[in-house]
């Protein structure tokens, strides 16, 4: 089976090595000069199933609107609305009730867990070195009723599974002496103990040299301009240096992952909510952090990578508006110099935007569309890192016609279109 996978972030680059694994011939085209520089480069690094939770909740709503008007939040909405975020974002607000917010998250949670477990075992065999640090996430609470909320919104993934524990300010001290120092108050903290940390680009670099050792064709700088075909068969692409043919085509090209479906009259649900990351260069190990976190108020998120610290955070609706918001920005440095402040020399951060390919709902599209031979791999917003490896396998589950390890109805395109 001749495949093309259209998308050569972390999402894309894993299921060319799962499909190639599986002895299906794979060529992925990627309109960059490289890999991974788009949503992969700029998430936060984390792997953290125990955060599973869809961001369309019975609280989104109230956020989205606040920030029309000025208020600083981790969710934005910025004029103009254009129509597509309209449709959009009608779909979201229905999946904000609080029986759908928690049926989204328990599809996230589960393959988040089945992704986590098959990254750790990709990374033991072919022995790749990306950081990937064990020894838990921390989701810091500021106040004492924050912390009872977050105490009680986490028993839905203990519920299912994450371990947790629950610490007091002396111990978060323990776990972590980095924050120590930090000049805010907090009223403690939730360890999720398996949660990891990872430098996402590193990985996909790895695993092309592996997808490549398999036989994967890897063509940068080759942008995809149109699917071949029509709204019952794709035949293959069309791409700036012309026609590929293939037996499948996976779209796995995160937010621009919409723009290839309107010759087919396909409105995929995908958004880009665009992101902010800082990659900032470490100057003392004592008070840098050494395994990943969450300010849960803030929502400004870190882990270590190597000699350099990341934090990101926001969510910001405003199609593909490149303008970087210094408010943004500022947030995040006041966060970040607030928990670590001798930990990294701030005046060298490195900003970075990122466009991550949100669904209405949460979870993923990923299978066999409408179209014979199309099938999507996308969607998965802010933790494509996380569920990169669950979704590669259950894309080749797909192609193969074989049942999944866990229940991918959640994920089925039909919903969809």
């Amino acid at each position: 089976m001749k495949t093309i996978i259209v998308g050569g972030g972390i999402v894309g680059v894993t299921a060319a090595y799962y499909l190639a694994k599986e002895g299906i011939e794979v060529t992925l085209l990627e309109g960059q000069p490289e890999l991974a520089l788009d949503a992969s480069a700029g998430n936060a690094g984390l792997i953290a199933p125990g955060h599973s939770f869809a961001w369309a909740s019975p609280s989104a709503p109230g956020m989205m609107i606040k920030s029309l008007f000025g208020t600083q939040s981790a969710i934005r909405v910025r004029w103009p609305l254009e129509p597509r975020f309209i449709a959009w974002g009608l779909r979201f607000l229905r999946e904000c009730t609080a029986g759908r917010a928690r049926s989204n998250s328990l599809v996230k949670l589960s393959l988040s867990q089945y992704s986590q477990a098959l990254l750790e075992n990709v990374i033991s065999a072919e022995g790749i070195d990306c950081h990937y640090q064990r020894g838990g996430v921390v989701y810091l609470y500021r106040s004492p009723r924050e912390l009872a909320e977050g105490i009680a919104k986490m028993q839905l993934v203990r519920d299912h599974g994450q371990k947790m524990v629950v610490l007091t300010p002396s111990e978060l001290g323990e776990l972590e002496p980095a924050l120590r120092d930090a000049t805010g108050e907090f009223a403690g903290g939730i360890l999720g103990l398996t949660d990891t940390t990872a430098n996402s680009v590193l990985f996909a670099h790895a695993i092309a040299d592996k997808a490549r050792e398999l036989g994967v064709e890897i063509r940068l700088g080759t942008p995809v301009e149109a699917l071949l075909g029509d709204r019952r068969r794709v035949t293959g692409v069309q791409t700036s240096h012309g026609e590929l043919l293939a037996d499948a085509v996976v779209v796995a090209a995160g937010a621009h992952s919409p723009q290839l479906m309107k010759g087919l009259g396909i409105n995929l649900p995908v958004y880009p909510a665009k992101g902010y990351s800082l990659t900032i260069p470490v100057i003392s190990e004592r008070d840098a952090p050494q395994i990943g976190g969450l300010d849960e108020r803030t929502l400004v998120a870190w882990s270590r990578m190597g000699d350099q610290l990341r934090m990101s955070s926001t969510a910001e609706f405003a199609g593909f508006n490149p303008t970087v918001s210094r408010s943004a920005i500022h947030h995040i440095l006041t966060i970040g110099k607030e928990l670590f402040p001798g930990a990294a020399d701030w005046d060298q951060a490195v900003v970075r935007t990122a466009f991550r390919p949100m669904t209405p709902a949460g979870p993923p599209i990923i299978g066999a569309s409408k179209v014979r031979n199309l099938y999507y791999n996308t969607g998965h917003g802010h933790m494509g890192w996380t569920m990169a490896c669950g979704s590669a396998q259950i894309l080749a589950d797909q192609l193969l016609g074989r049942t999944s390890a866990i229940d991918t109805s959640g994920f089925a395109p039909k919903a969809s279109q």
